[in-house]
C-alpha cells in the first residue's frame, strides 16, 4: 500500500494524505488498532475526523457518542436511522423549503445498514494500520479527478455515472463506496467545507481500495502516450494541428 500511494501522490500532486475507512464490530476491535487517537469528551462531524487523517496523518477512532448528530451516524451504521431521522425536520428550512423536500434528500442517501457495527476509524493509507480497509479517500482537483477516472478507464473500459444529493455529498459518497463496492465521486458539501477543512478546488473520491492499482496502471499507460497530470496549456488560438499530432498522427 506505501507504494501504491507513493504512486498516487506522484501521479496526480495530491495536496492531502490518502486515507481508508474501516467499520468494526466491536469498540475493542477499532481500539486495538496501533496508535489510534479517541476524541476525549469534544464532539464532531464525520467530516472532521476524516479530515484529521487527511490533513493531520492521524488514525483515529469514533463510536457513536464522538459525533454531534444523527446526520453523521447514519451514513456509517453508527446510529439514527430511525422515523426521524428519515423525516428530514433538522434540515427543512434550513436546507431544503419544507419537510417533505427534506425528507425526500433523507431517502437519497446511500446509507450502510444499521446493526453490525459498533465503531469506525479512519488512518493514511500508507500506515497500513486499518489492514485493510473497507474504502480508500483522496481529495484531489477536478483535473487529477478525471485523469484518475482515466486511469480507471483504461481497461476494462465503464461509463459513471454519479449523482449530488447536495448537502450532505460528502457523507454520502463514503456511504455510497461503502454500500456498492463502486467507485464514488462526489463534490464537497458546505458542512465538509466548513468543518472538515475542503478547499474550493477539491473533489472527494471514495473507492474499494483495490481500485487503486487499476487506476495507476491506467494512468502509467496513458503517460507513455503523452498524457500525463498536471495538463499543459496549449494556447487557446494556436494552430491546433500540430499539438493534436502528437497523439493522433493522422491530424498532422
Amino acid at each position: 500500500m506505501k507504494e501504491i500511494v507513493a504512486k498516487l501522490e506522484s501521479l496526480l500532486r495530491l495536496r492531502s494524505i490518502p486515507l481508508g475507512m474501516k467499520l468494526f464490530e466491536s469498540v475493542a476491535e477499532m481500539e486495538a488498532i496501533p496508535k489510534i487517537r479517541r476524541p476525549k469528551g469534544t464532539k464532531h462531524t464525520l467530516d472532521q475526523i476524516v479530515a484529521q487523517a487527511a490533513r493531520l496523518g492521524w488514525t483515529v477512532g469514533i463510536t457513536t457518542e464522538d459525533l454531534v448528530g444523527d446526520q453523521c451516524r447514519s451514513v456509517v451504521s453508527l446510529g439514527g436511522q430511525d422515523e426521524k431521522w428519515y423525516s428530514g425536520e433538522h434540515m427543512a428550512r434550513v436546507w431544503f423549503a419544507t419537510q417533505a423536500d427534506a425528507a425526500q434528500h433523507q431517502k437519497a442517501m446511500h446509507i450502510v445498514p444499521a446493526g453490525k457495527y459498533q465503531a469506525l476509524a479512519v488512518a493514511p493509507l500508507a500506515s497500513g494500520r486499518l489492514d485493510p480497509p473497507d474504502i480508500a479517500l483522496f481529495y484531489a482537483t477536478p483535473g487529477a479527478m478525471i485523469y484518475f477516472i482515466n486511469g480507471l478507464q483504461w481497461q476494462g473500459y465503464r461509463r459513471f455515472d454519479w449523482s449530488v444529493v447536495g448537502e450532505s455529498a460528502c457523507a454520502d459518497s463514503w456511504g455510497r463506496a461503502l454500500v456498492t463496492r463502486q467507485p464514488s465521486l462526489s463534490i464537497p458539501c458546505f458542512a465538509e467545507r466548513r468543518y472538515g477543512g475542503v478547499l474550493d478546488d477539491e473533489m472527494l473520491m471514495a473507492l474499494p481500495p483495490e481500485d487503486l492499482a487499476k487506476a495507476i496502471a491506467g494512468m502509467e499507460a496513458l503517460a507513455k502516450n503523452g498524457f500525463r497530470y498536471p495538463f499543459p496549456q496549449y494556447g487557446i488560438q494556436q494552430d491546433v494541428r500540430a499539438g493534436m499530432a502528437v497523439s493522433y498522427p493522422d491530424r498532422k
